[in-house]
């Protein structure tokens, strides 16, 4: 069945999340839901929107999953708790760790993320709180380009002919799922988020996992947090849509103090976009640039050589893996 969109022009937001709070209400009855905060905007507004729905019924979790930004758990939680809304932190680090060990494929790579949380972390919590239903932040954008082939999104099942009654033993809810990421962040303000939520740039499912070509090793995800940290906190302000640090797999030659170091490779993309489908290299001053590529050949262990991206999406997409 083909879903029909809302354009985010076409959008009220306060009758939006007041249908949705009451489908979701509908829906899950006098039972108990579940769902997953990760701090996007997405994940943020469908909290916010199970909350009005269900109140105390609404077990919110934040995954850490070893894939994130540095400080993300603790942050997040805060920043919910502000509003007055429990955030649950679960450490399944490790058992994400190993189940990407040895995996250099990307499809493979976010399979291992995907059969992580929905079959183990979330199916476990799903036992142990006696919920029927997971609440999550699917966007159309999500289904569009995993429908396509383009990119398997973590979060996307039915489309692909995937029960999760079936694969994991609970039923999904998705409420953003007629929303693009312009609509989502109007419906996100409307909810009362703060800013720094609400126009938070995107981050991926597979979180730092998806900005690593090759194995996403702890030593390999320590490095892109620390590169992470440095571009966003450097390009804060500049106006584009996302922006972000790849990790290349191959090493390089490079120099340091009149020797060879053979080293790291990040390419540096900033995108300018307004929902996600179509985007521009952000044209950066070159000062910026050059100003990032001494902070990160200096400050982060072993990188020696710095990239930026400039081809289209498409034929690019937005995050490498």
């Amino acid at each position: 069945m083909a879903i029909r969109e809302i354009p985010a022009d076409q959008l009220d937001p306060q009758q939006f999340i007041t249908e949705q709070a009451a489908a979701i209400a509908e829906r899950v009855g006098d039972g108990v839901a579940i769902n997953a905060l990760s701090g996007g905007v997405d994940s943020s507004a469908v909290t916010m929107l199970g909350h009005r729905a269900l109140g105390d019924r609404l077990k919110t979790y934040f995954v850490d999953n070893a894939l994130m930004r540095e400080g993300e758990p603790e942050r997040i939680a805060a920043i919910f708790a502000a509003l007055g809304v429990h955030i649950d932190i679960i450490d399944a680090r490790e058992e994400f760790l190993a189940a990407l060990a040895g995996i250099t494929d990307p499809e493979e790579k976010r399979e291992a993320v995907t059969q992580t949380f929905y079959k183990h972390v979330f199916g476990r919590l799903v036992r142990e709180s006696g919920a029927r239903f997971l609440l999550q932040g699917t966007i159309l954008t999500d289904v569009d380009e995993t429908v396509a082939g383009i990119k398997r999104q973590h979060n996307v099942f039915e489309q692909l002919g995937i029960d999760p009654s079936e694969a994991f033993g609970y039923e999904i809810i998705e409420p953003l799922v007629q929303l693009r990421k312009d609509g989502v962040r109007k419906v996100a303000q409307a909810a009362g988020l703060p800013e720094e939520i609400y126009n938070r740039m995107p981050f991926p499912g597979p979180a730092l996992a998806a900005r690593i070509i090759g194995e996403a090793t702890r030593e390999r995800l320590d490095t892109i947090r620390q590169c992470t940290s440095i571009v966003e906190r450097e390009l804060a302000g500049c106006g584009a849509f996302q922006y972000m640090a790849i990790l290349h797999e191959d090493r390089v030659t490079g120099m340091r103090d009149g020797e060879r170091d053979f080293g790291m490779q990040i390419e540096l993309r900033c995108w300018d976009s307004v929902d996600a489908r179509t985007a521009t290299p952000t044209r950066l001053p070159w000062e910026t640039l050059e100003a990032l590529a001494a902070l990160l050949t200096s400050e982060v262990p072993g990188v020696v050589s710095v990239t930026y991206s400039i081809t289209t999406k498409p034929p690019s997409t937005m995050e490498a893996v």
